[in-house]
């Protein structure tokens, strides 16, 4: 099977800077990218599930999904301001990629701005009209991401591995992270583990700070694994750590 991640005919590299690699950006970038790839996968699919006039069904899933979106939004926003500006700065062959990404950016920015007053119109009614519209936007955005999620892996991030410090890409990678809800935040992590693999998963975990790790055993994993339920009855639940 054909990793996700694999450059497409057409699409170009930026150039790699000499030098050592200070960090490990690439790798947590494919793992919080296969999250995302799932939640978009999944969302389309998630708004047809309600039935019209189920606003508690509506109103549970857009709940979901405008916490997903919030996810994104501060993502793409850490990287917009703590990642690309020192790429560019630092390695001046590749501004045409940086304002490929931010370009990029700005077309997932307009489409979540186009979906918020919508899914919370469908989470108050639940109309059939409205849900059909919301749904559609949602496979618009998924394609823009199927593209995008790609290519900064491919194109990108191996140049930011020669030119960010660890510390910089946590410092990106924790942008915002205080504006979600805790709860949320610890069943979001099962999640994440989820759509990744076992080798992955442990290697993300580890990175993890402790105190994070003991909330997500004692009540994230248990959270995670009723939302799940709760978003697609009668699936099994994947298995997380």
């Amino acid at each position: 099977m054909t990793d996700f991640f694999t450059m497409q005919p057409g699409e170009t590299a930026a150039p790699l800077p000499a030098g050592p690699i200070l960090c490990g950006g690439t790798a947590g970038m494919r793992r919080i990218h296969r999250f995302f790839l799932w939640a978009y996968e999944e969302a389309p699919g998630l708004v047809r599930s309600a039935a019209a006039g189920d606003t508690a069904r509506a109103a549970y899933v857009g709940d979901v999904l405008g916490n997903f979106d919030k996810v994104l939004h501060i993502h793409h926003e850490g990287e917009d301001l703590l990642m690309y500006p020192p790429m560019k700065e630092r390695a001046p062959a590749c501004a045409l990629h940086v304002a490929q990404m931010l370009e990029q950016h700005r077309q997932v920015a307009q489409r979540l701005e186009a979906i918020e007053p919508l899914r919370l119109r469908w989470m108050q009614t639940a109309d059939a009209e409205t849900g059909s519209e919301l749904a559609a936007r949602y496979e618009d955005l998924k394609a823009v991401l199927n593209i995008h999620l790609r290519r900064e892996v491919t194109e990108v991030m191996p140049v930011v591995d020669r030119v960010l410090t660890e510390k910089e890409m946590k410092t990106a990678a924790q942008h915002g992270i205080d504006q979600l809800d805790k709860k949320f935040l610890v069943g979001y992590l099962g999640m994440v583990l989820a759509t990744n693999p076992p080798a992955d998963r442990r290697e993300m975990f580890k990175e993890i700070p402790p105190p994070v790790r003991i909330a997500y055993r004692l009540f994230g994993r248990r959270l995670y694994r009723k939302q799940y339920a709760t978003l697609f009855p009668g699936r099994p639940v994947p298995e997380t750590l």
